[in-house]
């Protein structure tokens, strides 16, 4: 196939659309509160009303608003419907002619909205991820063409340095020189590996994108192998994400189909292929060596490094690892250039992040912006403000990051800000806490997810995590004193530097943030502490 073959594939998709496109959202969140009834009614109604010659209903991957979900769209009138039952749907496809829906109608201006800026999310919520050709047809898998047809492997990899893309995984490595030295390394077999392994509680982003955009993850896999060498790929997914597994499965069946993966792709040498493998949901195989040895077959545990798998990784070959968003912002970075995404955000974190907004949180959901907004941005402006009360602290980074307390809201969101004040990017979890929550439990409620998920094979994350729990249920209890406060904090000092894997080292940092901006409550709570007094909001309950 070559490009003129492939644009035409996109012409043909752009001529059969109707001119009225209904977008009804069928993302797992929208699919539990019935979005695929919505959608058989939408479609129901426009056979009866004989509509079809100008109206197409399109299931859509998520839309960002989920706490307002099903959500519709007719993008044509700038209309959106939330909360739509199946009963609705009648009134809906009614309106588009004048009539008067019966479903809430939303603001597509809102700040929530208004404020974003969409990269790896500029077609989700768009077109049907389940349609290849409707990838094709917003200019998918052109960013593939050029790059093996108008760039050496060298100048792919420089258009990524030059990007200024750091991995979205958590770790912020820069992307360019992770690629750059997977390159350079001595071997035929190399390989690339899609993290899409996203354990963090209350973090939905990569499934987001897996579910709503399959094919921008597969093409990014794809620009990445030809730069580095690779002929072969494997996207590691947990298998508690079944309908991003059902998308992944159609959208490389697809490509195959057209000879976008496969051998000779668009009539050059580059051979590529990719294959899936299931992970039973250990948040510990998020971790690259770990998730390594999973996909090998083996225990997911992680192993020392060096050797680090850019050198020495599957089956002992040179590996690229990088988690699904970073992957997503490739094509966009090859079709514009490096330049053009480094203008974004600030000097050392570039481009966009996607992040999950939820919690106590009036308005919550999946949102991209621009790297250097504030934390007060997002949550007063976009995220609408605490439903009731003040906000009181925003934990960012799952249970490797830091709990900010509200006076800190102004913090930019970017890598080096976060960890300055003792959190972190994360893969892109953001949790908003009101006044009622209690930050020793939630310091628990953490504690605990991670003892649970430590693989054990070192001991300061194996028994340092247990006894952190069991010394914060004490706390918790009114059994502690001052000095089970000191030796918490120790221990926290402990596990972090001598555990072999990111788990372990990054686990005592919700402790040791409460500790460092909430401390009072802690001392609130100890045996000795007259009338002492703290929230007894239920951490569970606003994470989950």
């Amino acid at each position: 196939m070559d490009l003129a073959e492939l644009r035409e594939i996109g012409e043909k998709e752009r001529t059969a659309q109707k001119p009225v496109r209904v977008h009804c959202c069928t993302s797992t969140g929208c699919q539990a509160a019935n979005s695929l009834g919505v959608k058989k009614n939408l479609e129901q109604t426009c056979k009866e009303k004989q509509m079809g010659d100008r109206v197409q209903v399109v299931g859509v991957g998520c839309m960002g608003f989920c706490g307002r979900g099903p959500l519709v769209q007719i993008e044509a009138q700038n209309k959106l419907y939330e909360e739509v039952t199946p009963s609705d749907a009648a009134s809906i496809i009614e309106a588009i002619d004048g009539g008067t829906a019966s479903a809430a109608e939303g603001d597509p201006e809102h700040p929530f909205f208004a404020r974003q800026m969409r990269i790896v999310r500029e077609t989700s919520g768009k077109i049907d991820p389940e349609r290849i050709e409707e990838y094709i047809a917003v200019g998918g898998y052109e960013p593939l063409y050029k790059a093996i047809h108008d760039l050496t492997p060298t100048e792919t990899i420089d258009e990524v340095s030059k990007s200024g893309l750091r991995g979205r995984g958590g770790g912020g490595y820069p992307t360019g020189l992770k690629w750059a030295t997977v390159a350079k390394m001595p071997g035929q077999q190399k390989y690339v590996i899609c993290n899409a392994d996203e354990g963090d509680p209350g973090a939905f982003m990569d499934r987001s994108v897996l579910e709503s955009d399959p094919h921008r993850v597969l093409e990014g896999m794809a620009i990445a192998a030809y730069a580095i060498g690779a002929s072969e790929g494997y996207i590691y997914v947990r298998a508690e994400y079944p309908l991003a597994i059902e998308r992944l499965q159609k959208a490389i069946k697809q490509a195959k189909k057209y000879g976008i993966l496969g051998s000779q792709i668009f009539d050059s040498p580059f051979d590529f292929k990719i294959e899936i493998r299931i992970g039973a949901g250990a948040f510990v195989c998020g971790e690259e060596t770990a998730l390594i040895q999973s996909i090998e077959g083996g225990r997911g545990n992680p192993r020392p490094r060096p050797p680090y798998p850019a050198q020495e990784g599957l089956w002992k070959s040179p590996t690229l690892i990088n988690n699904v968003e970073t992957f997503a912002n490739i094509p966009a970075i090859v079709r514009e250039g490096g330049e053009w995404y480094a203008g974004i955000g600030t000097e050392k974190s570039k481009g966009t992040k996607v992040f999950a907004l939820t919690g106590q949180i009036r308005n919550n959901g999946l949102i991209e912006v621009p790297m250097g907004i504030t934390l007060r941005e997002i949550v007063e402006e976009m995220g609408g403000g605490v439903p009731n009360g003040k906000v009181k602290a925003v934990q960012t980074g799952g249970p490797s990051g830091g709990c900010i307390p509200e006076s800190m809201l102004d913090t930019s969101v970017d890598y080096d800000s976060l960890v300055k004040i003792g959190s972190m990017m994360g893969s892109g979890g953001m949790v908003v806490m009101d006044e009622k929550t209690s930050m020793v439990e939630v310091a628990r409620f953490y504690m605990e997810f991670c003892r649970g998920e430590s693989c054990g094979k070192c001991i300061p994350c194996r028994a340092g995590t247990v006894q952190m729990y069991q010394m914060l249920t004490k706390i918790l209890n009114k059994e502690a004193t001052l000095q089970d406060i000191e030796k918490l904090e120790q221990l926290c000092d402990m596990v972090k530097n001598t555990s072999l894997c990111g788990l372990g080292m990054t686990a005592p940092n919700p402790v040791m943030s409460t500790l460092r901006y909430f401390k009072e409550e802690y001392l609130a709570l100890l045996k000795d502490s007259p009338n002492g007094k703290v929230p007894a909001g239920t951490a569970a309950s606003v994470i989950s």
